[in-house]
This record gives structure tokens, C-alpha cells and sequence, in this order.
């Protein structure tokens, strides 16, 4: 495992706290803290980031946002049968899950729930700030991973960024690995800008984008022109059952879509779809069926199929972006951290679509945080900072005002 240079606890605060992603992750830092479990598919575990400060896996402190009330135990009990927890491994980290799921809150709002907007931010910080303060946390970072909404129509704020907005009160760095709103509402852009805060997102990059974003710059290098880019999902759980609805998965789709067209320079022909497929649990295959031409336009064709458990894919995503936001916070920076693209299909701020590329910026990332001094008394999560306190990564992202979320 990498060397953390800090010992103080970190707090996930996981929105989606009881879903197949949430279990996954807590139970998947059980194991490979335990050593009962390799680090596989952890990013930061690997030498290029031994040296960055990173919290360890052992300081993790996990909680979270739910609106269901299936505790941790059962839900770890249900992947295990389904073959996405290892056998054994759930009553070997009961202790892990049982703990986290005392610290999951109510989410909402629920049907009949009759509080405004500002009272379920006020109410959701809370919860945050309760869990900070009661851990001994130096700090938190709040991550969602709840089923994906539908775009807003309208100017209320959605669930997504109801707990974003509660992010930033609390003092907290959020990550969104869903393709749901959160920060990105208009109205919440100049409080994310005056936070003070770091943020990273959107859409966790996980399988068939991850794909897209290697075979895109691999045809226009080798200037092969893409005529039509078709694509498939199949998958099951709680992702098929929202992505059934068609303003979810246009919601979802965008993102893959659109690293096509940055990485080729062109819109090609095609559509990519998603079938609810409830037999298939956490499990999800993507087809892709991409139709180019070559020299003297020799027409060819490449086909492409991803069979993956989607948590166990996710997970270990989660954990390094908790743990990379954790450490951009404690070193003082806010705002987009561009350098974390490698891990979305949309990513926030100015950054490269391409895998190779957006992998080299991770890395040089890494490379900054080493020898990073930490950020000063009172800026820990539950104690926000004062806007513009925070170290921006690009120049003139920091703006000058005097109010934060309030």
C-alpha cells in the first residue's frame, strides 16, 4: 500500500449510502486494509502516488446519505450471493459495514416530505457536520454515488444537487460520480466558485467509456476516419432500473457520447443505448460496433464487447477519488481539479478526453502533492473555509467574493 504522511481520520460521506456501489466500497477498504484482499483497480496504490501524502485506507471513516433502510450487512450478503463480493468476505468485514451503516442519515426528500430546499441543505450539512465533529475527522469529502436522475426542467434544485449544496455548506470537497446534476446547477455555480472548496466530477468512467476514450484517439492518430460509432448496454440493479427512464439515460449517454466527439473531432453516425435487463443484477455488457474507412476507403468494421460487475468496477474509482480530493483539500486547493478527468466520462473544468493524456495529468498530479503543506487550522471539513482561501489550480478560476452557501 502507499505511504500516507497523515495520520488524522478522513471521513467519505457517500450519498446512495446503501446501494450496490456505497457496500462495495466500504466493504472493498475492509478487505484491503485486513489485507485479506490485493488493492486491484486502486490507481493509488500504485508507485507513482507512494509518495503524495494520500490519507490511507486504514483512516477512512464512512457514512453517508440513504433513502432506503436495507442495513450494510444484508446488502453485503446480497452482492456476495450474486457474485459480486468475494465468499467469506462479508462476515469477515460485518464489523466495517455494521459501523458505517450507523452513521447513514435519512436523505430525501421522500414523498409527503413538506421542507423547502433551503431546510433539506440545512438538514443534510447538519448530518455531515454531526459526523465530522463526532469521528474527530480532520476532514470529510462527500461523494455521490446514488442512482442517476433525470435532467431538471425547471429551477428547482434536484435531489443531486440538494446534497452538493449541502457539500458546500458543510465545508466539505464533493465528487459526483453520477451523471445527476449536482454542481453543475446554475445556481450553484458561484457558490462552488466562492467555496473555497475542491471538486471533481462528473460521471465515473468505468467501462464502455473507458474503452471509447483509448479507441478514439487511436483512430484519428492513425487517421482512420470514423463513419458511425453504434454502441449497447445491458444491465441490471438499481442503475437498469433508473437508466430505464429515458431522461436518465439521455443523461448518461451525453457523456459517452461526447468523448467521442472530442477525441475524434467529428460526430459519427450511431446511437448508444441502455436496456433494463433486471436479471442481470450488477452485472452490464456494452457492445460497440464502430464502421471506418482506411486507405483507398476500404470500408472495415471494429466490434468490441465489456462483460463487468459495474461496482466492482466503481469501487475501487471511489476510493481513489476520496482520497486524491481529500489530499487536494488538505493542501489548499479549490475549484475543478481538472487532473482527476482520468476518472469521468464528463469531467469538470479544461481538460483532455483521451486516456493516455488524461492519465499523464493524474500522474503529474500525484507529483504535486508530494511536499504539499497542509492547510491551516479551521479548514477542515465541518469548519468552512472563508471564501478565496483556498489555492486555486488554474489562474483566474478564484473569484474575489465575500459569501459562501449560507
Amino acid at each position: 500500500m502507499s505511504v500516507s504522511r497523515s495520520e488524522s481520520r478522513v471521513g467519505v460521506w457517500l450519498i446512495g449510502a446503501r446501494g450496490s456501489v456505497a457496500t462495495t466500497v466500504v466493504a472493498g477498504c475492509a478487505a484491503v486494509t485486513a489485507g485479506l484482499q490485493p488493492p486491484t483497480g486502486m490507481v493509488t496504490e500504485t508507485p507513482p502516488f507512494a509518495d503524495s501524502g494520500l490519507p490511507a485506507l486504514s483512516s477512512l471513516v464512512f457514512g453517508g446519505h440513504d433513502t432506503l433502510d436495507c442495513p450494510l450487512p444484508k446488502r453485503a450478503e446480497a452482492l456476495a450471493a450474486g457474485g459480486v463480493l468475494p465468499p467469506g468476505l462479508t462476515s469477515a468485514v460485518t464489523a466495517e459495514l455494521a459501523a458505517a451503516d450507523r452513521d447513514i442519515r435519512p436523505g430525501g426528500p421522500l414523498t409527503g416530505d413538506t421542507r423547502d430546499a433551503d431546510e433539506l441543505i440545512a438538514a443534510f450539512a447538519a448530518d455531515i457536520q454531526d459526523f465530522v465533529r463526532r469521528h474527530g475527522l480532520s476532514r470529510a469529502v462527500v461523494v455521490n454515488v446514488a442512482s442517476t436522475e433525470a435532467a431538471p426542467t425547471g429551477d428547482a434544485l434536484p435531489p443531486s444537487s440538494l446534497y452538493a449544496a449541502a457539500a458546500l455548506r458543510a465545508g466539505c470537497p464533493y465528487v459526483n460520480f453520477t451523471p445527476s446534476t449536482g454542481l453543475h446547477h446554475p445556481a450553484l455555480a458561484s457558490q462552488a466558485r466562492s467555496s473555497g472548496l475542491p471538486y471533481a466530477g462528473r460521471d465515473g468512467k468505468t467501462g464502455q467509456t473507458l474503452l471509447r476514450s483509448v479507441l478514439g484517439p487511436m483512430f484519428a492518430q492513425r487517421a482512420l476516419t470514423v463513419r458511425a460509432w453504434s454502441g449497447t448496454n445491458l444491465l441490471g440493479g438499481g442503475d437498469g432500473a433508473a437508466l430505464a427512464d429515458p431522461a436518465a439515460a439521455a443523461a448518461k449517454n451525453a457523456g459517452k457520447e461526447r468523448v467521442l466527439a472530442d477525441t475524434l473531432g467529428t460526430t459519427p453516425q450511431g446511437e448508444t443505448h441502455i436496456d433494463d435487463v433486471p436479471a442481470l443484477g450488477d452485472w452490464k455488457t456494452a457492445w460497440d460496433h464502430i464502421a471506418f474507412d482506411g486507405f483507398l476507403g476500404t470500408r472495415m468494421i471494429l466490434q468490441t464487447t465489456w462483460q463487468g460487475c459495474d461496482s466492482a468496477l466503481a469501487a475501487p474509482l471511489v476510493l481513489d477519488l476520496a482520497r486524491l480530493t481529500a489530499r487536494a483539500h488538505e493542501s489548499g486547493l479549490s475549484g475543478p481539479l481538472d487532473a482527476l478527468a482520468f476518472y469521468f466520462k464528463d469531467p469538470v473544468g479544461d481538460a483532455p478526453s483521451g486516456l493516455a493524456e488524461q492519465y499523464e495529468a493524474l500522474i503529474g498530479f500525484a507529483h504535486s502533492l508530494r511536499g504539499a503543506e497542509p492547510a491551516g487550522p479551521g479548514e477542515g471539513a465541518g469548519l468552512p473555509q472563508s471564501a478565496g482561501e483556498g489555492r486555486e489550480l488554474r489562474p483566474g478560476e478564484q473569484t474575489n467574493g465575500t459569501e459562501g452557501l449560507r
